[in-house]
């Protein structure tokens, strides 16, 4: 989940990656500092909220049906999620009203479900959801398609499902965290999306948003070093036009600027000696 930007100063992160640069504000995304190296028995209870992330997602793309409104979605999501013992993630974070963030078609990021969102056919509905467990957080999302696919919706989702495998297996120990950024940047811009800047993935522990924080794109080779211990939220915004956004009135949902259709897919990823390991699969 990238955090709303009425919480974070008006400015734009500057088009190159600077070495060394974590914490703070990146884009519109603040970042706790602090982040710290977690052992086996935490990633271990990490995975456990990572898997119950996992099962709202499948459940909720179950009821993704034309009629549903994006409140049902979310009331379903929390009975879920508090049912496993686990607590929202999001719900209440910096005010944030609900379990879920349901952002249909041109919305990227951080919609706020309702009883008036009601899905269509050839809808896309992109569905961030995180978890608490014994204090350890887990964090994820995907992008639906409602019904038949239209407007070259299939191909956007599919495409940025394969960026943030492409992120995924760059999130190597020894190598930087702007490697997962310029591999899921390569992939898009080759095939003529417009990458989100102005929100980005970030460290996940305790806290939802920790250091580092890992933006979509390059060049790499810059920014902290990835270091085995480390557990980061991957998360590629592909645009179908630009990666320009705009914010809503509401304060929280984010839209493309142009209005084209957008994708997002999210995993959370520790960093191990013997390669990435997902956190938040079934």
């Amino acid at each position: 989940m990238p955090l709303s930007a009425s919480y974070l100063r008006a400015r734009r992160r500057s088009r190159t990656w600077r070495e060394g640069e974590s914490g703070g504000i990146v884009g519109k995304t603040r970042i706790k500092k602090g982040a710290s190296l977690k052992s086996e028995a935490e990633l271990a209870l990490m995975r456990e909220a990572g898997r119950i992330v996992a099962e709202v997602l499948a459940l909720v793309e179950t009821r993704a049906k034309p009629g549903v409104s994006t409140l049902a979605l979310d009331r379903l999501a929390e009975d879920h999620l508090r049912g496993r013992g686990a607590i929202p993630s999001f719900k209440g974070y910096r005010g944030f009203p609900a379990t879920l963030c349901t952002s249909i078609n041109e919305e990227i990021v951080h919609g706020i479900p309702s009883a008036t969102r009601i899905l269509r056919e050839g809808d896309l509905v992109k569905v961030d959801c995180g978890a608490i467990l014994q204090g350890w957080q887990g964090d994820a999302a995907v992008t639906l398609m409602v019904g038949s696919a239209r407007n070259g919706a299939a191909q956007l989702v599919s495409d940025t499902r394969a960026a943030l495998d492409r992120g995924i297996a760059a999130a190597l120990a020894g190598g930087h965290v702007s490697d997962i950024g310029d591999a899921i940047e390569r992939f898009a811009t080759a095939r003529g999306y417009g990458v989100v800047r102005e929100y980005c993935g970030h460290g996940i522990g305790r806290d939802l948003h920790e250091e580092p924080a890992v933006p979509n794109y390059g060049p790499r080779g810059q920014g902290p070093r990835l270091r085995p211990g480390m557990v980061v939220c991957i998360e590629p915004m592909l645009n179908a036009g630009s990666g320009e956004t705009a914010q809503l009135a509401d304060g929280w949902t984010v839209r493309t600027a142009d209005g084209k259709l957008s994708a997002h897919f999210e995993h959370t990823v520790a960093v191990t000696d013997r390669g990435p390991r997902v956190l938040t699969l079934p």
